[in-house]
């Protein structure tokens, strides 16, 4: 079989679409960059929605942590202590036993049947998992952002007649995120990085759909050497990486444009002598 069409074969196969069985035998190196290829498509979908979703939810639980209301602080506390505390491999455990045992035929609530059965599955159960997870470890960077913006900031809008909403959106948001977005680009890529552990915990993948790491692992099992398929999806992630590096470089000198030099490219100049 060609390259071209192990490719047409296999490049959707994790989602459903393609060749249906898995290769059993005469493993080469295109069917193992295509396939691992492949599963990564499940990770970006679970590290793309978990991060867009849980930064607005950080936003919030940041937020709360800060209120002087002990009916949002505390909360916003027990939260982020729950999840950063706790190994995200046993979150995904428990969350999978807890939503088994949901009734399947759902949940009966104000004489509306609301089904559960899609909470067992992966893109949905453990998306939230991850999501929560991220929320946690995002809020408690914008909490410590928060408190770190400089008060002489706040005495200039006060003194501009800035206040409430005005005073936030102008002023405290976007110093908060200047502060917090280098924390903030490594739990993005911790993130991603924590997507592999989807289908290694109790989430089943569908007709063996799983993402790189379940394809990494099917070959290294069926060819007794692992030192071939564990790097193409360690490259891969590597790759993503400077993905996300760039663009969050990218978001933070948006963020930093008003501050001198932040605009300028940084040039590699040589130290040809001493």
């Amino acid at each position: 079989m060609s390259c071209s069409q192990t490719f047409s074969d296999y490049a959707l196969r994790a989602i459903g679409i393609g060749e249906r069985l898995l290769p059993r035998s005469d493993f080469d190196l295109c069917q193992q960059f295509v396939l691992i290829g492949s599963g990564l498509i499940w990770n970006l979908y679970f590290g793309i929605f978990a991060l867009l979703i849980g930064f607005f939810l950080a936003n919030a639980v940041a937020l709360a942590k800060a209120s002087a209301n002990p009916w949002l602080r505390k909360p916003a506390n027990g939260f982020i202590f729950l999840f950063r505390g706790s190994p995200l491999f046993i979150q995904f455990f428990l969350a999978y036993e807890t939503l088994v045992l949901l009734p399947r035929a759902g949940i009966e609530i104000f004489g509306f049947t609301v089904a559960t059965s899609w909470l067992t599955k992966a893109w949905a159960g453990a998306l939230i998992v991850l999501v929560l997870n991220t929320t946690a470890y995002s809020a408690q960077i914008f909490y410590g952002a928060l408190q770190s913006v400089p008060k002489g900031d706040l005495e200039a809008a006060d003194a501009y007649g800035m206040t409430g909403w005005k005073r936030f959106r102008h002023i405290v948001w976007p110093t908060m995120m200047r502060l917090a977005w280098p924390s903030y680009t490594n739990e993005a890529i911790f993130l991603f990085h924590a997507t592999t552990l989807v289908f290694f915990s109790s989430f089943p993948a569908f007709q063996q759909q799983g993402d790189s790491l379940y394809y990494a692992s099917y070959f290294a099992d069926k060819t007794f050497n692992p030192f071939v398929a564990y790097p193409i999806a360690a490259a891969y992630f590597i790759l993503l990486t400077l993905l996300l590096i760039t663009l969050f470089g990218l978001a933070n000198r948006r963020l930093n444009r008003h501050l001198p030099g932040a605009t300028k490219r940084t040039k590699y100049r040589p130290q040809v002598m001493r």
